[in-house]
């Protein structure tokens, strides 16, 4: 049985989400939609945008749209079932893209039961101290040093070669992707996810770094989610709560108006997007992707795609700044990458 994804009708509703990429590749929880379907049913999940549907046995395929996000036990239902099951009441559908840090909670905890059953942790070392040790798992490889791990208000995932450095102080639900690198002295709140190869510091709350992004020194960042690629300049922050308390209100790109998006939102910030030291983002601000935010002020509450300060950014050079950011964690622009790139630019 295969499992296929609809992704063809998501342009611009979860912007600056899904626009390089499938939505199906956001990470919600540990891992993301696509991989949460990987687990159960693995070489068998495709996506629509990615693979032409008439290269399927239609009787042996059942289709979801890419925005829903199964729990996992969705996942073991339909896998015993081996048909399609309608939605259930424990599962999310993602419509807005700030429901990514707000569902990011219910995902930790899915994901982590999903991941973690039937397995044992590493052991937490001596130096460290763990809250409610049982809900911490600790993948091989993974280093932490003299820090405090609290999971009294959710679980801890700790993933393979990730590490963890002295005088962090993390409460759960968390998850740190493998091959990420949390600096001396960081303090983390759930429900915060911080992705495959990723470098977090300074103050996290209730965020999502997708993968292969930087928030690497002091500043906060809170209520937000931050795509893949990307770079906080150091002693960047975000407000995330109006000094009214009144409800915020997010530029949407797909209905071409404001949308109210809750009493909390921060800094949505798409992939390949980067920012200057200090810079100050207000309540409910989006960067679209391939954006160098700079500048003597603070920035818009909208920036749109392929955007260098105040003025558009060269094609070329968006490309060539890419990859200079890239080498740093040993990796290249690909030829796919830059042309699908070119699609939007």
């Amino acid at each position: 049985m295969n499992i296929l994804l609809d992704d063809i009708s998501f342009k611009n509703s979860l912007f600056p989400f899904g626009v390089v990429r499938s939505p199906t590749h956001i990470r919600i929880g540990i891992l993301t939609i696509f991989e949460k379907w990987q687990f159960y049913f693995p070489g068998k999940v495709f996506i629509v945008s990615e693979k032409l549907i008439r290269d399927f046995d239609k009787s042996d395929c059942i289709e979801y749209p890419a925005n829903f996000i199964p729990s996992f036990q969705f996942l073991k239902e339909i896998s015993s079932k081996k048909e399609k099951i309608p939605f259930t009441a424990d599962c999310k559908i993602l419509e807005h893209p700030w429901q990514i840090f707000e569902y990011n909670h219910w995902a930790i905890n899915e994901d982590f039961e999903m991941i973690t059953s039937g397995r044992r942790s590493e052991k937490i070392p001596s130096s460290s101290h763990g809250i409610i040790p049982e809900k911490i798992f600790i993948e091989q490889g993974a280093k932490v040093h003299f820090s405090i791990l609290n999971a009294e208000d959710g679980p801890i995932y700790i993933g393979k070669n990730a590490e963890v450095q002295e005088g962090c102080l993390l409460r759960g639900p968390i998850a740190i992707g493998e091959g990420s690198r949390v600096k001396m002295g960081t303090k983390i709140y759930g429900a915060t996810t911080i992705g495959p190869y990723c470098l977090a510091g300074g103050e996290i709350k209730n965020s999502v770094l997708m993968a292969f992004s930087n928030k690497g020194h002091d500043g906060y960042l809170g209520d937000s989610v931050v795509g893949e690629w990307c770079n906080l300049g150091a002693g960047t922050s975000n407000s995330n709560l109006k000094n009214n308390a009144s409800l915020v209100k997010i530029w949407s790109k797909k209905d071409n108006n404001f949308v109210v998006a809750g009493t909390k939102c921060g800094l949505l910030m798409g992939d390949y997007s980067r920012c200057a030291i200090n810079t100050s983002f207000n309540t409910g601000s989006i960067v679209g992707i391939c954006c160098s935010v700079f500048g003597n002020s603070i920035p818009s509450k909208f920036i749109d795609n392929f955007t260098w300060g105040n003025s558009k950014y060269v094609f070329e050079k968006a490309i060539n700044d890419i990859n200079n950011w890239k080498k740093f964690k040993n990796c290249e622009i690909t030829e796919n990458e830059i042309q699908s790139l070119q699609k939007i630019y």
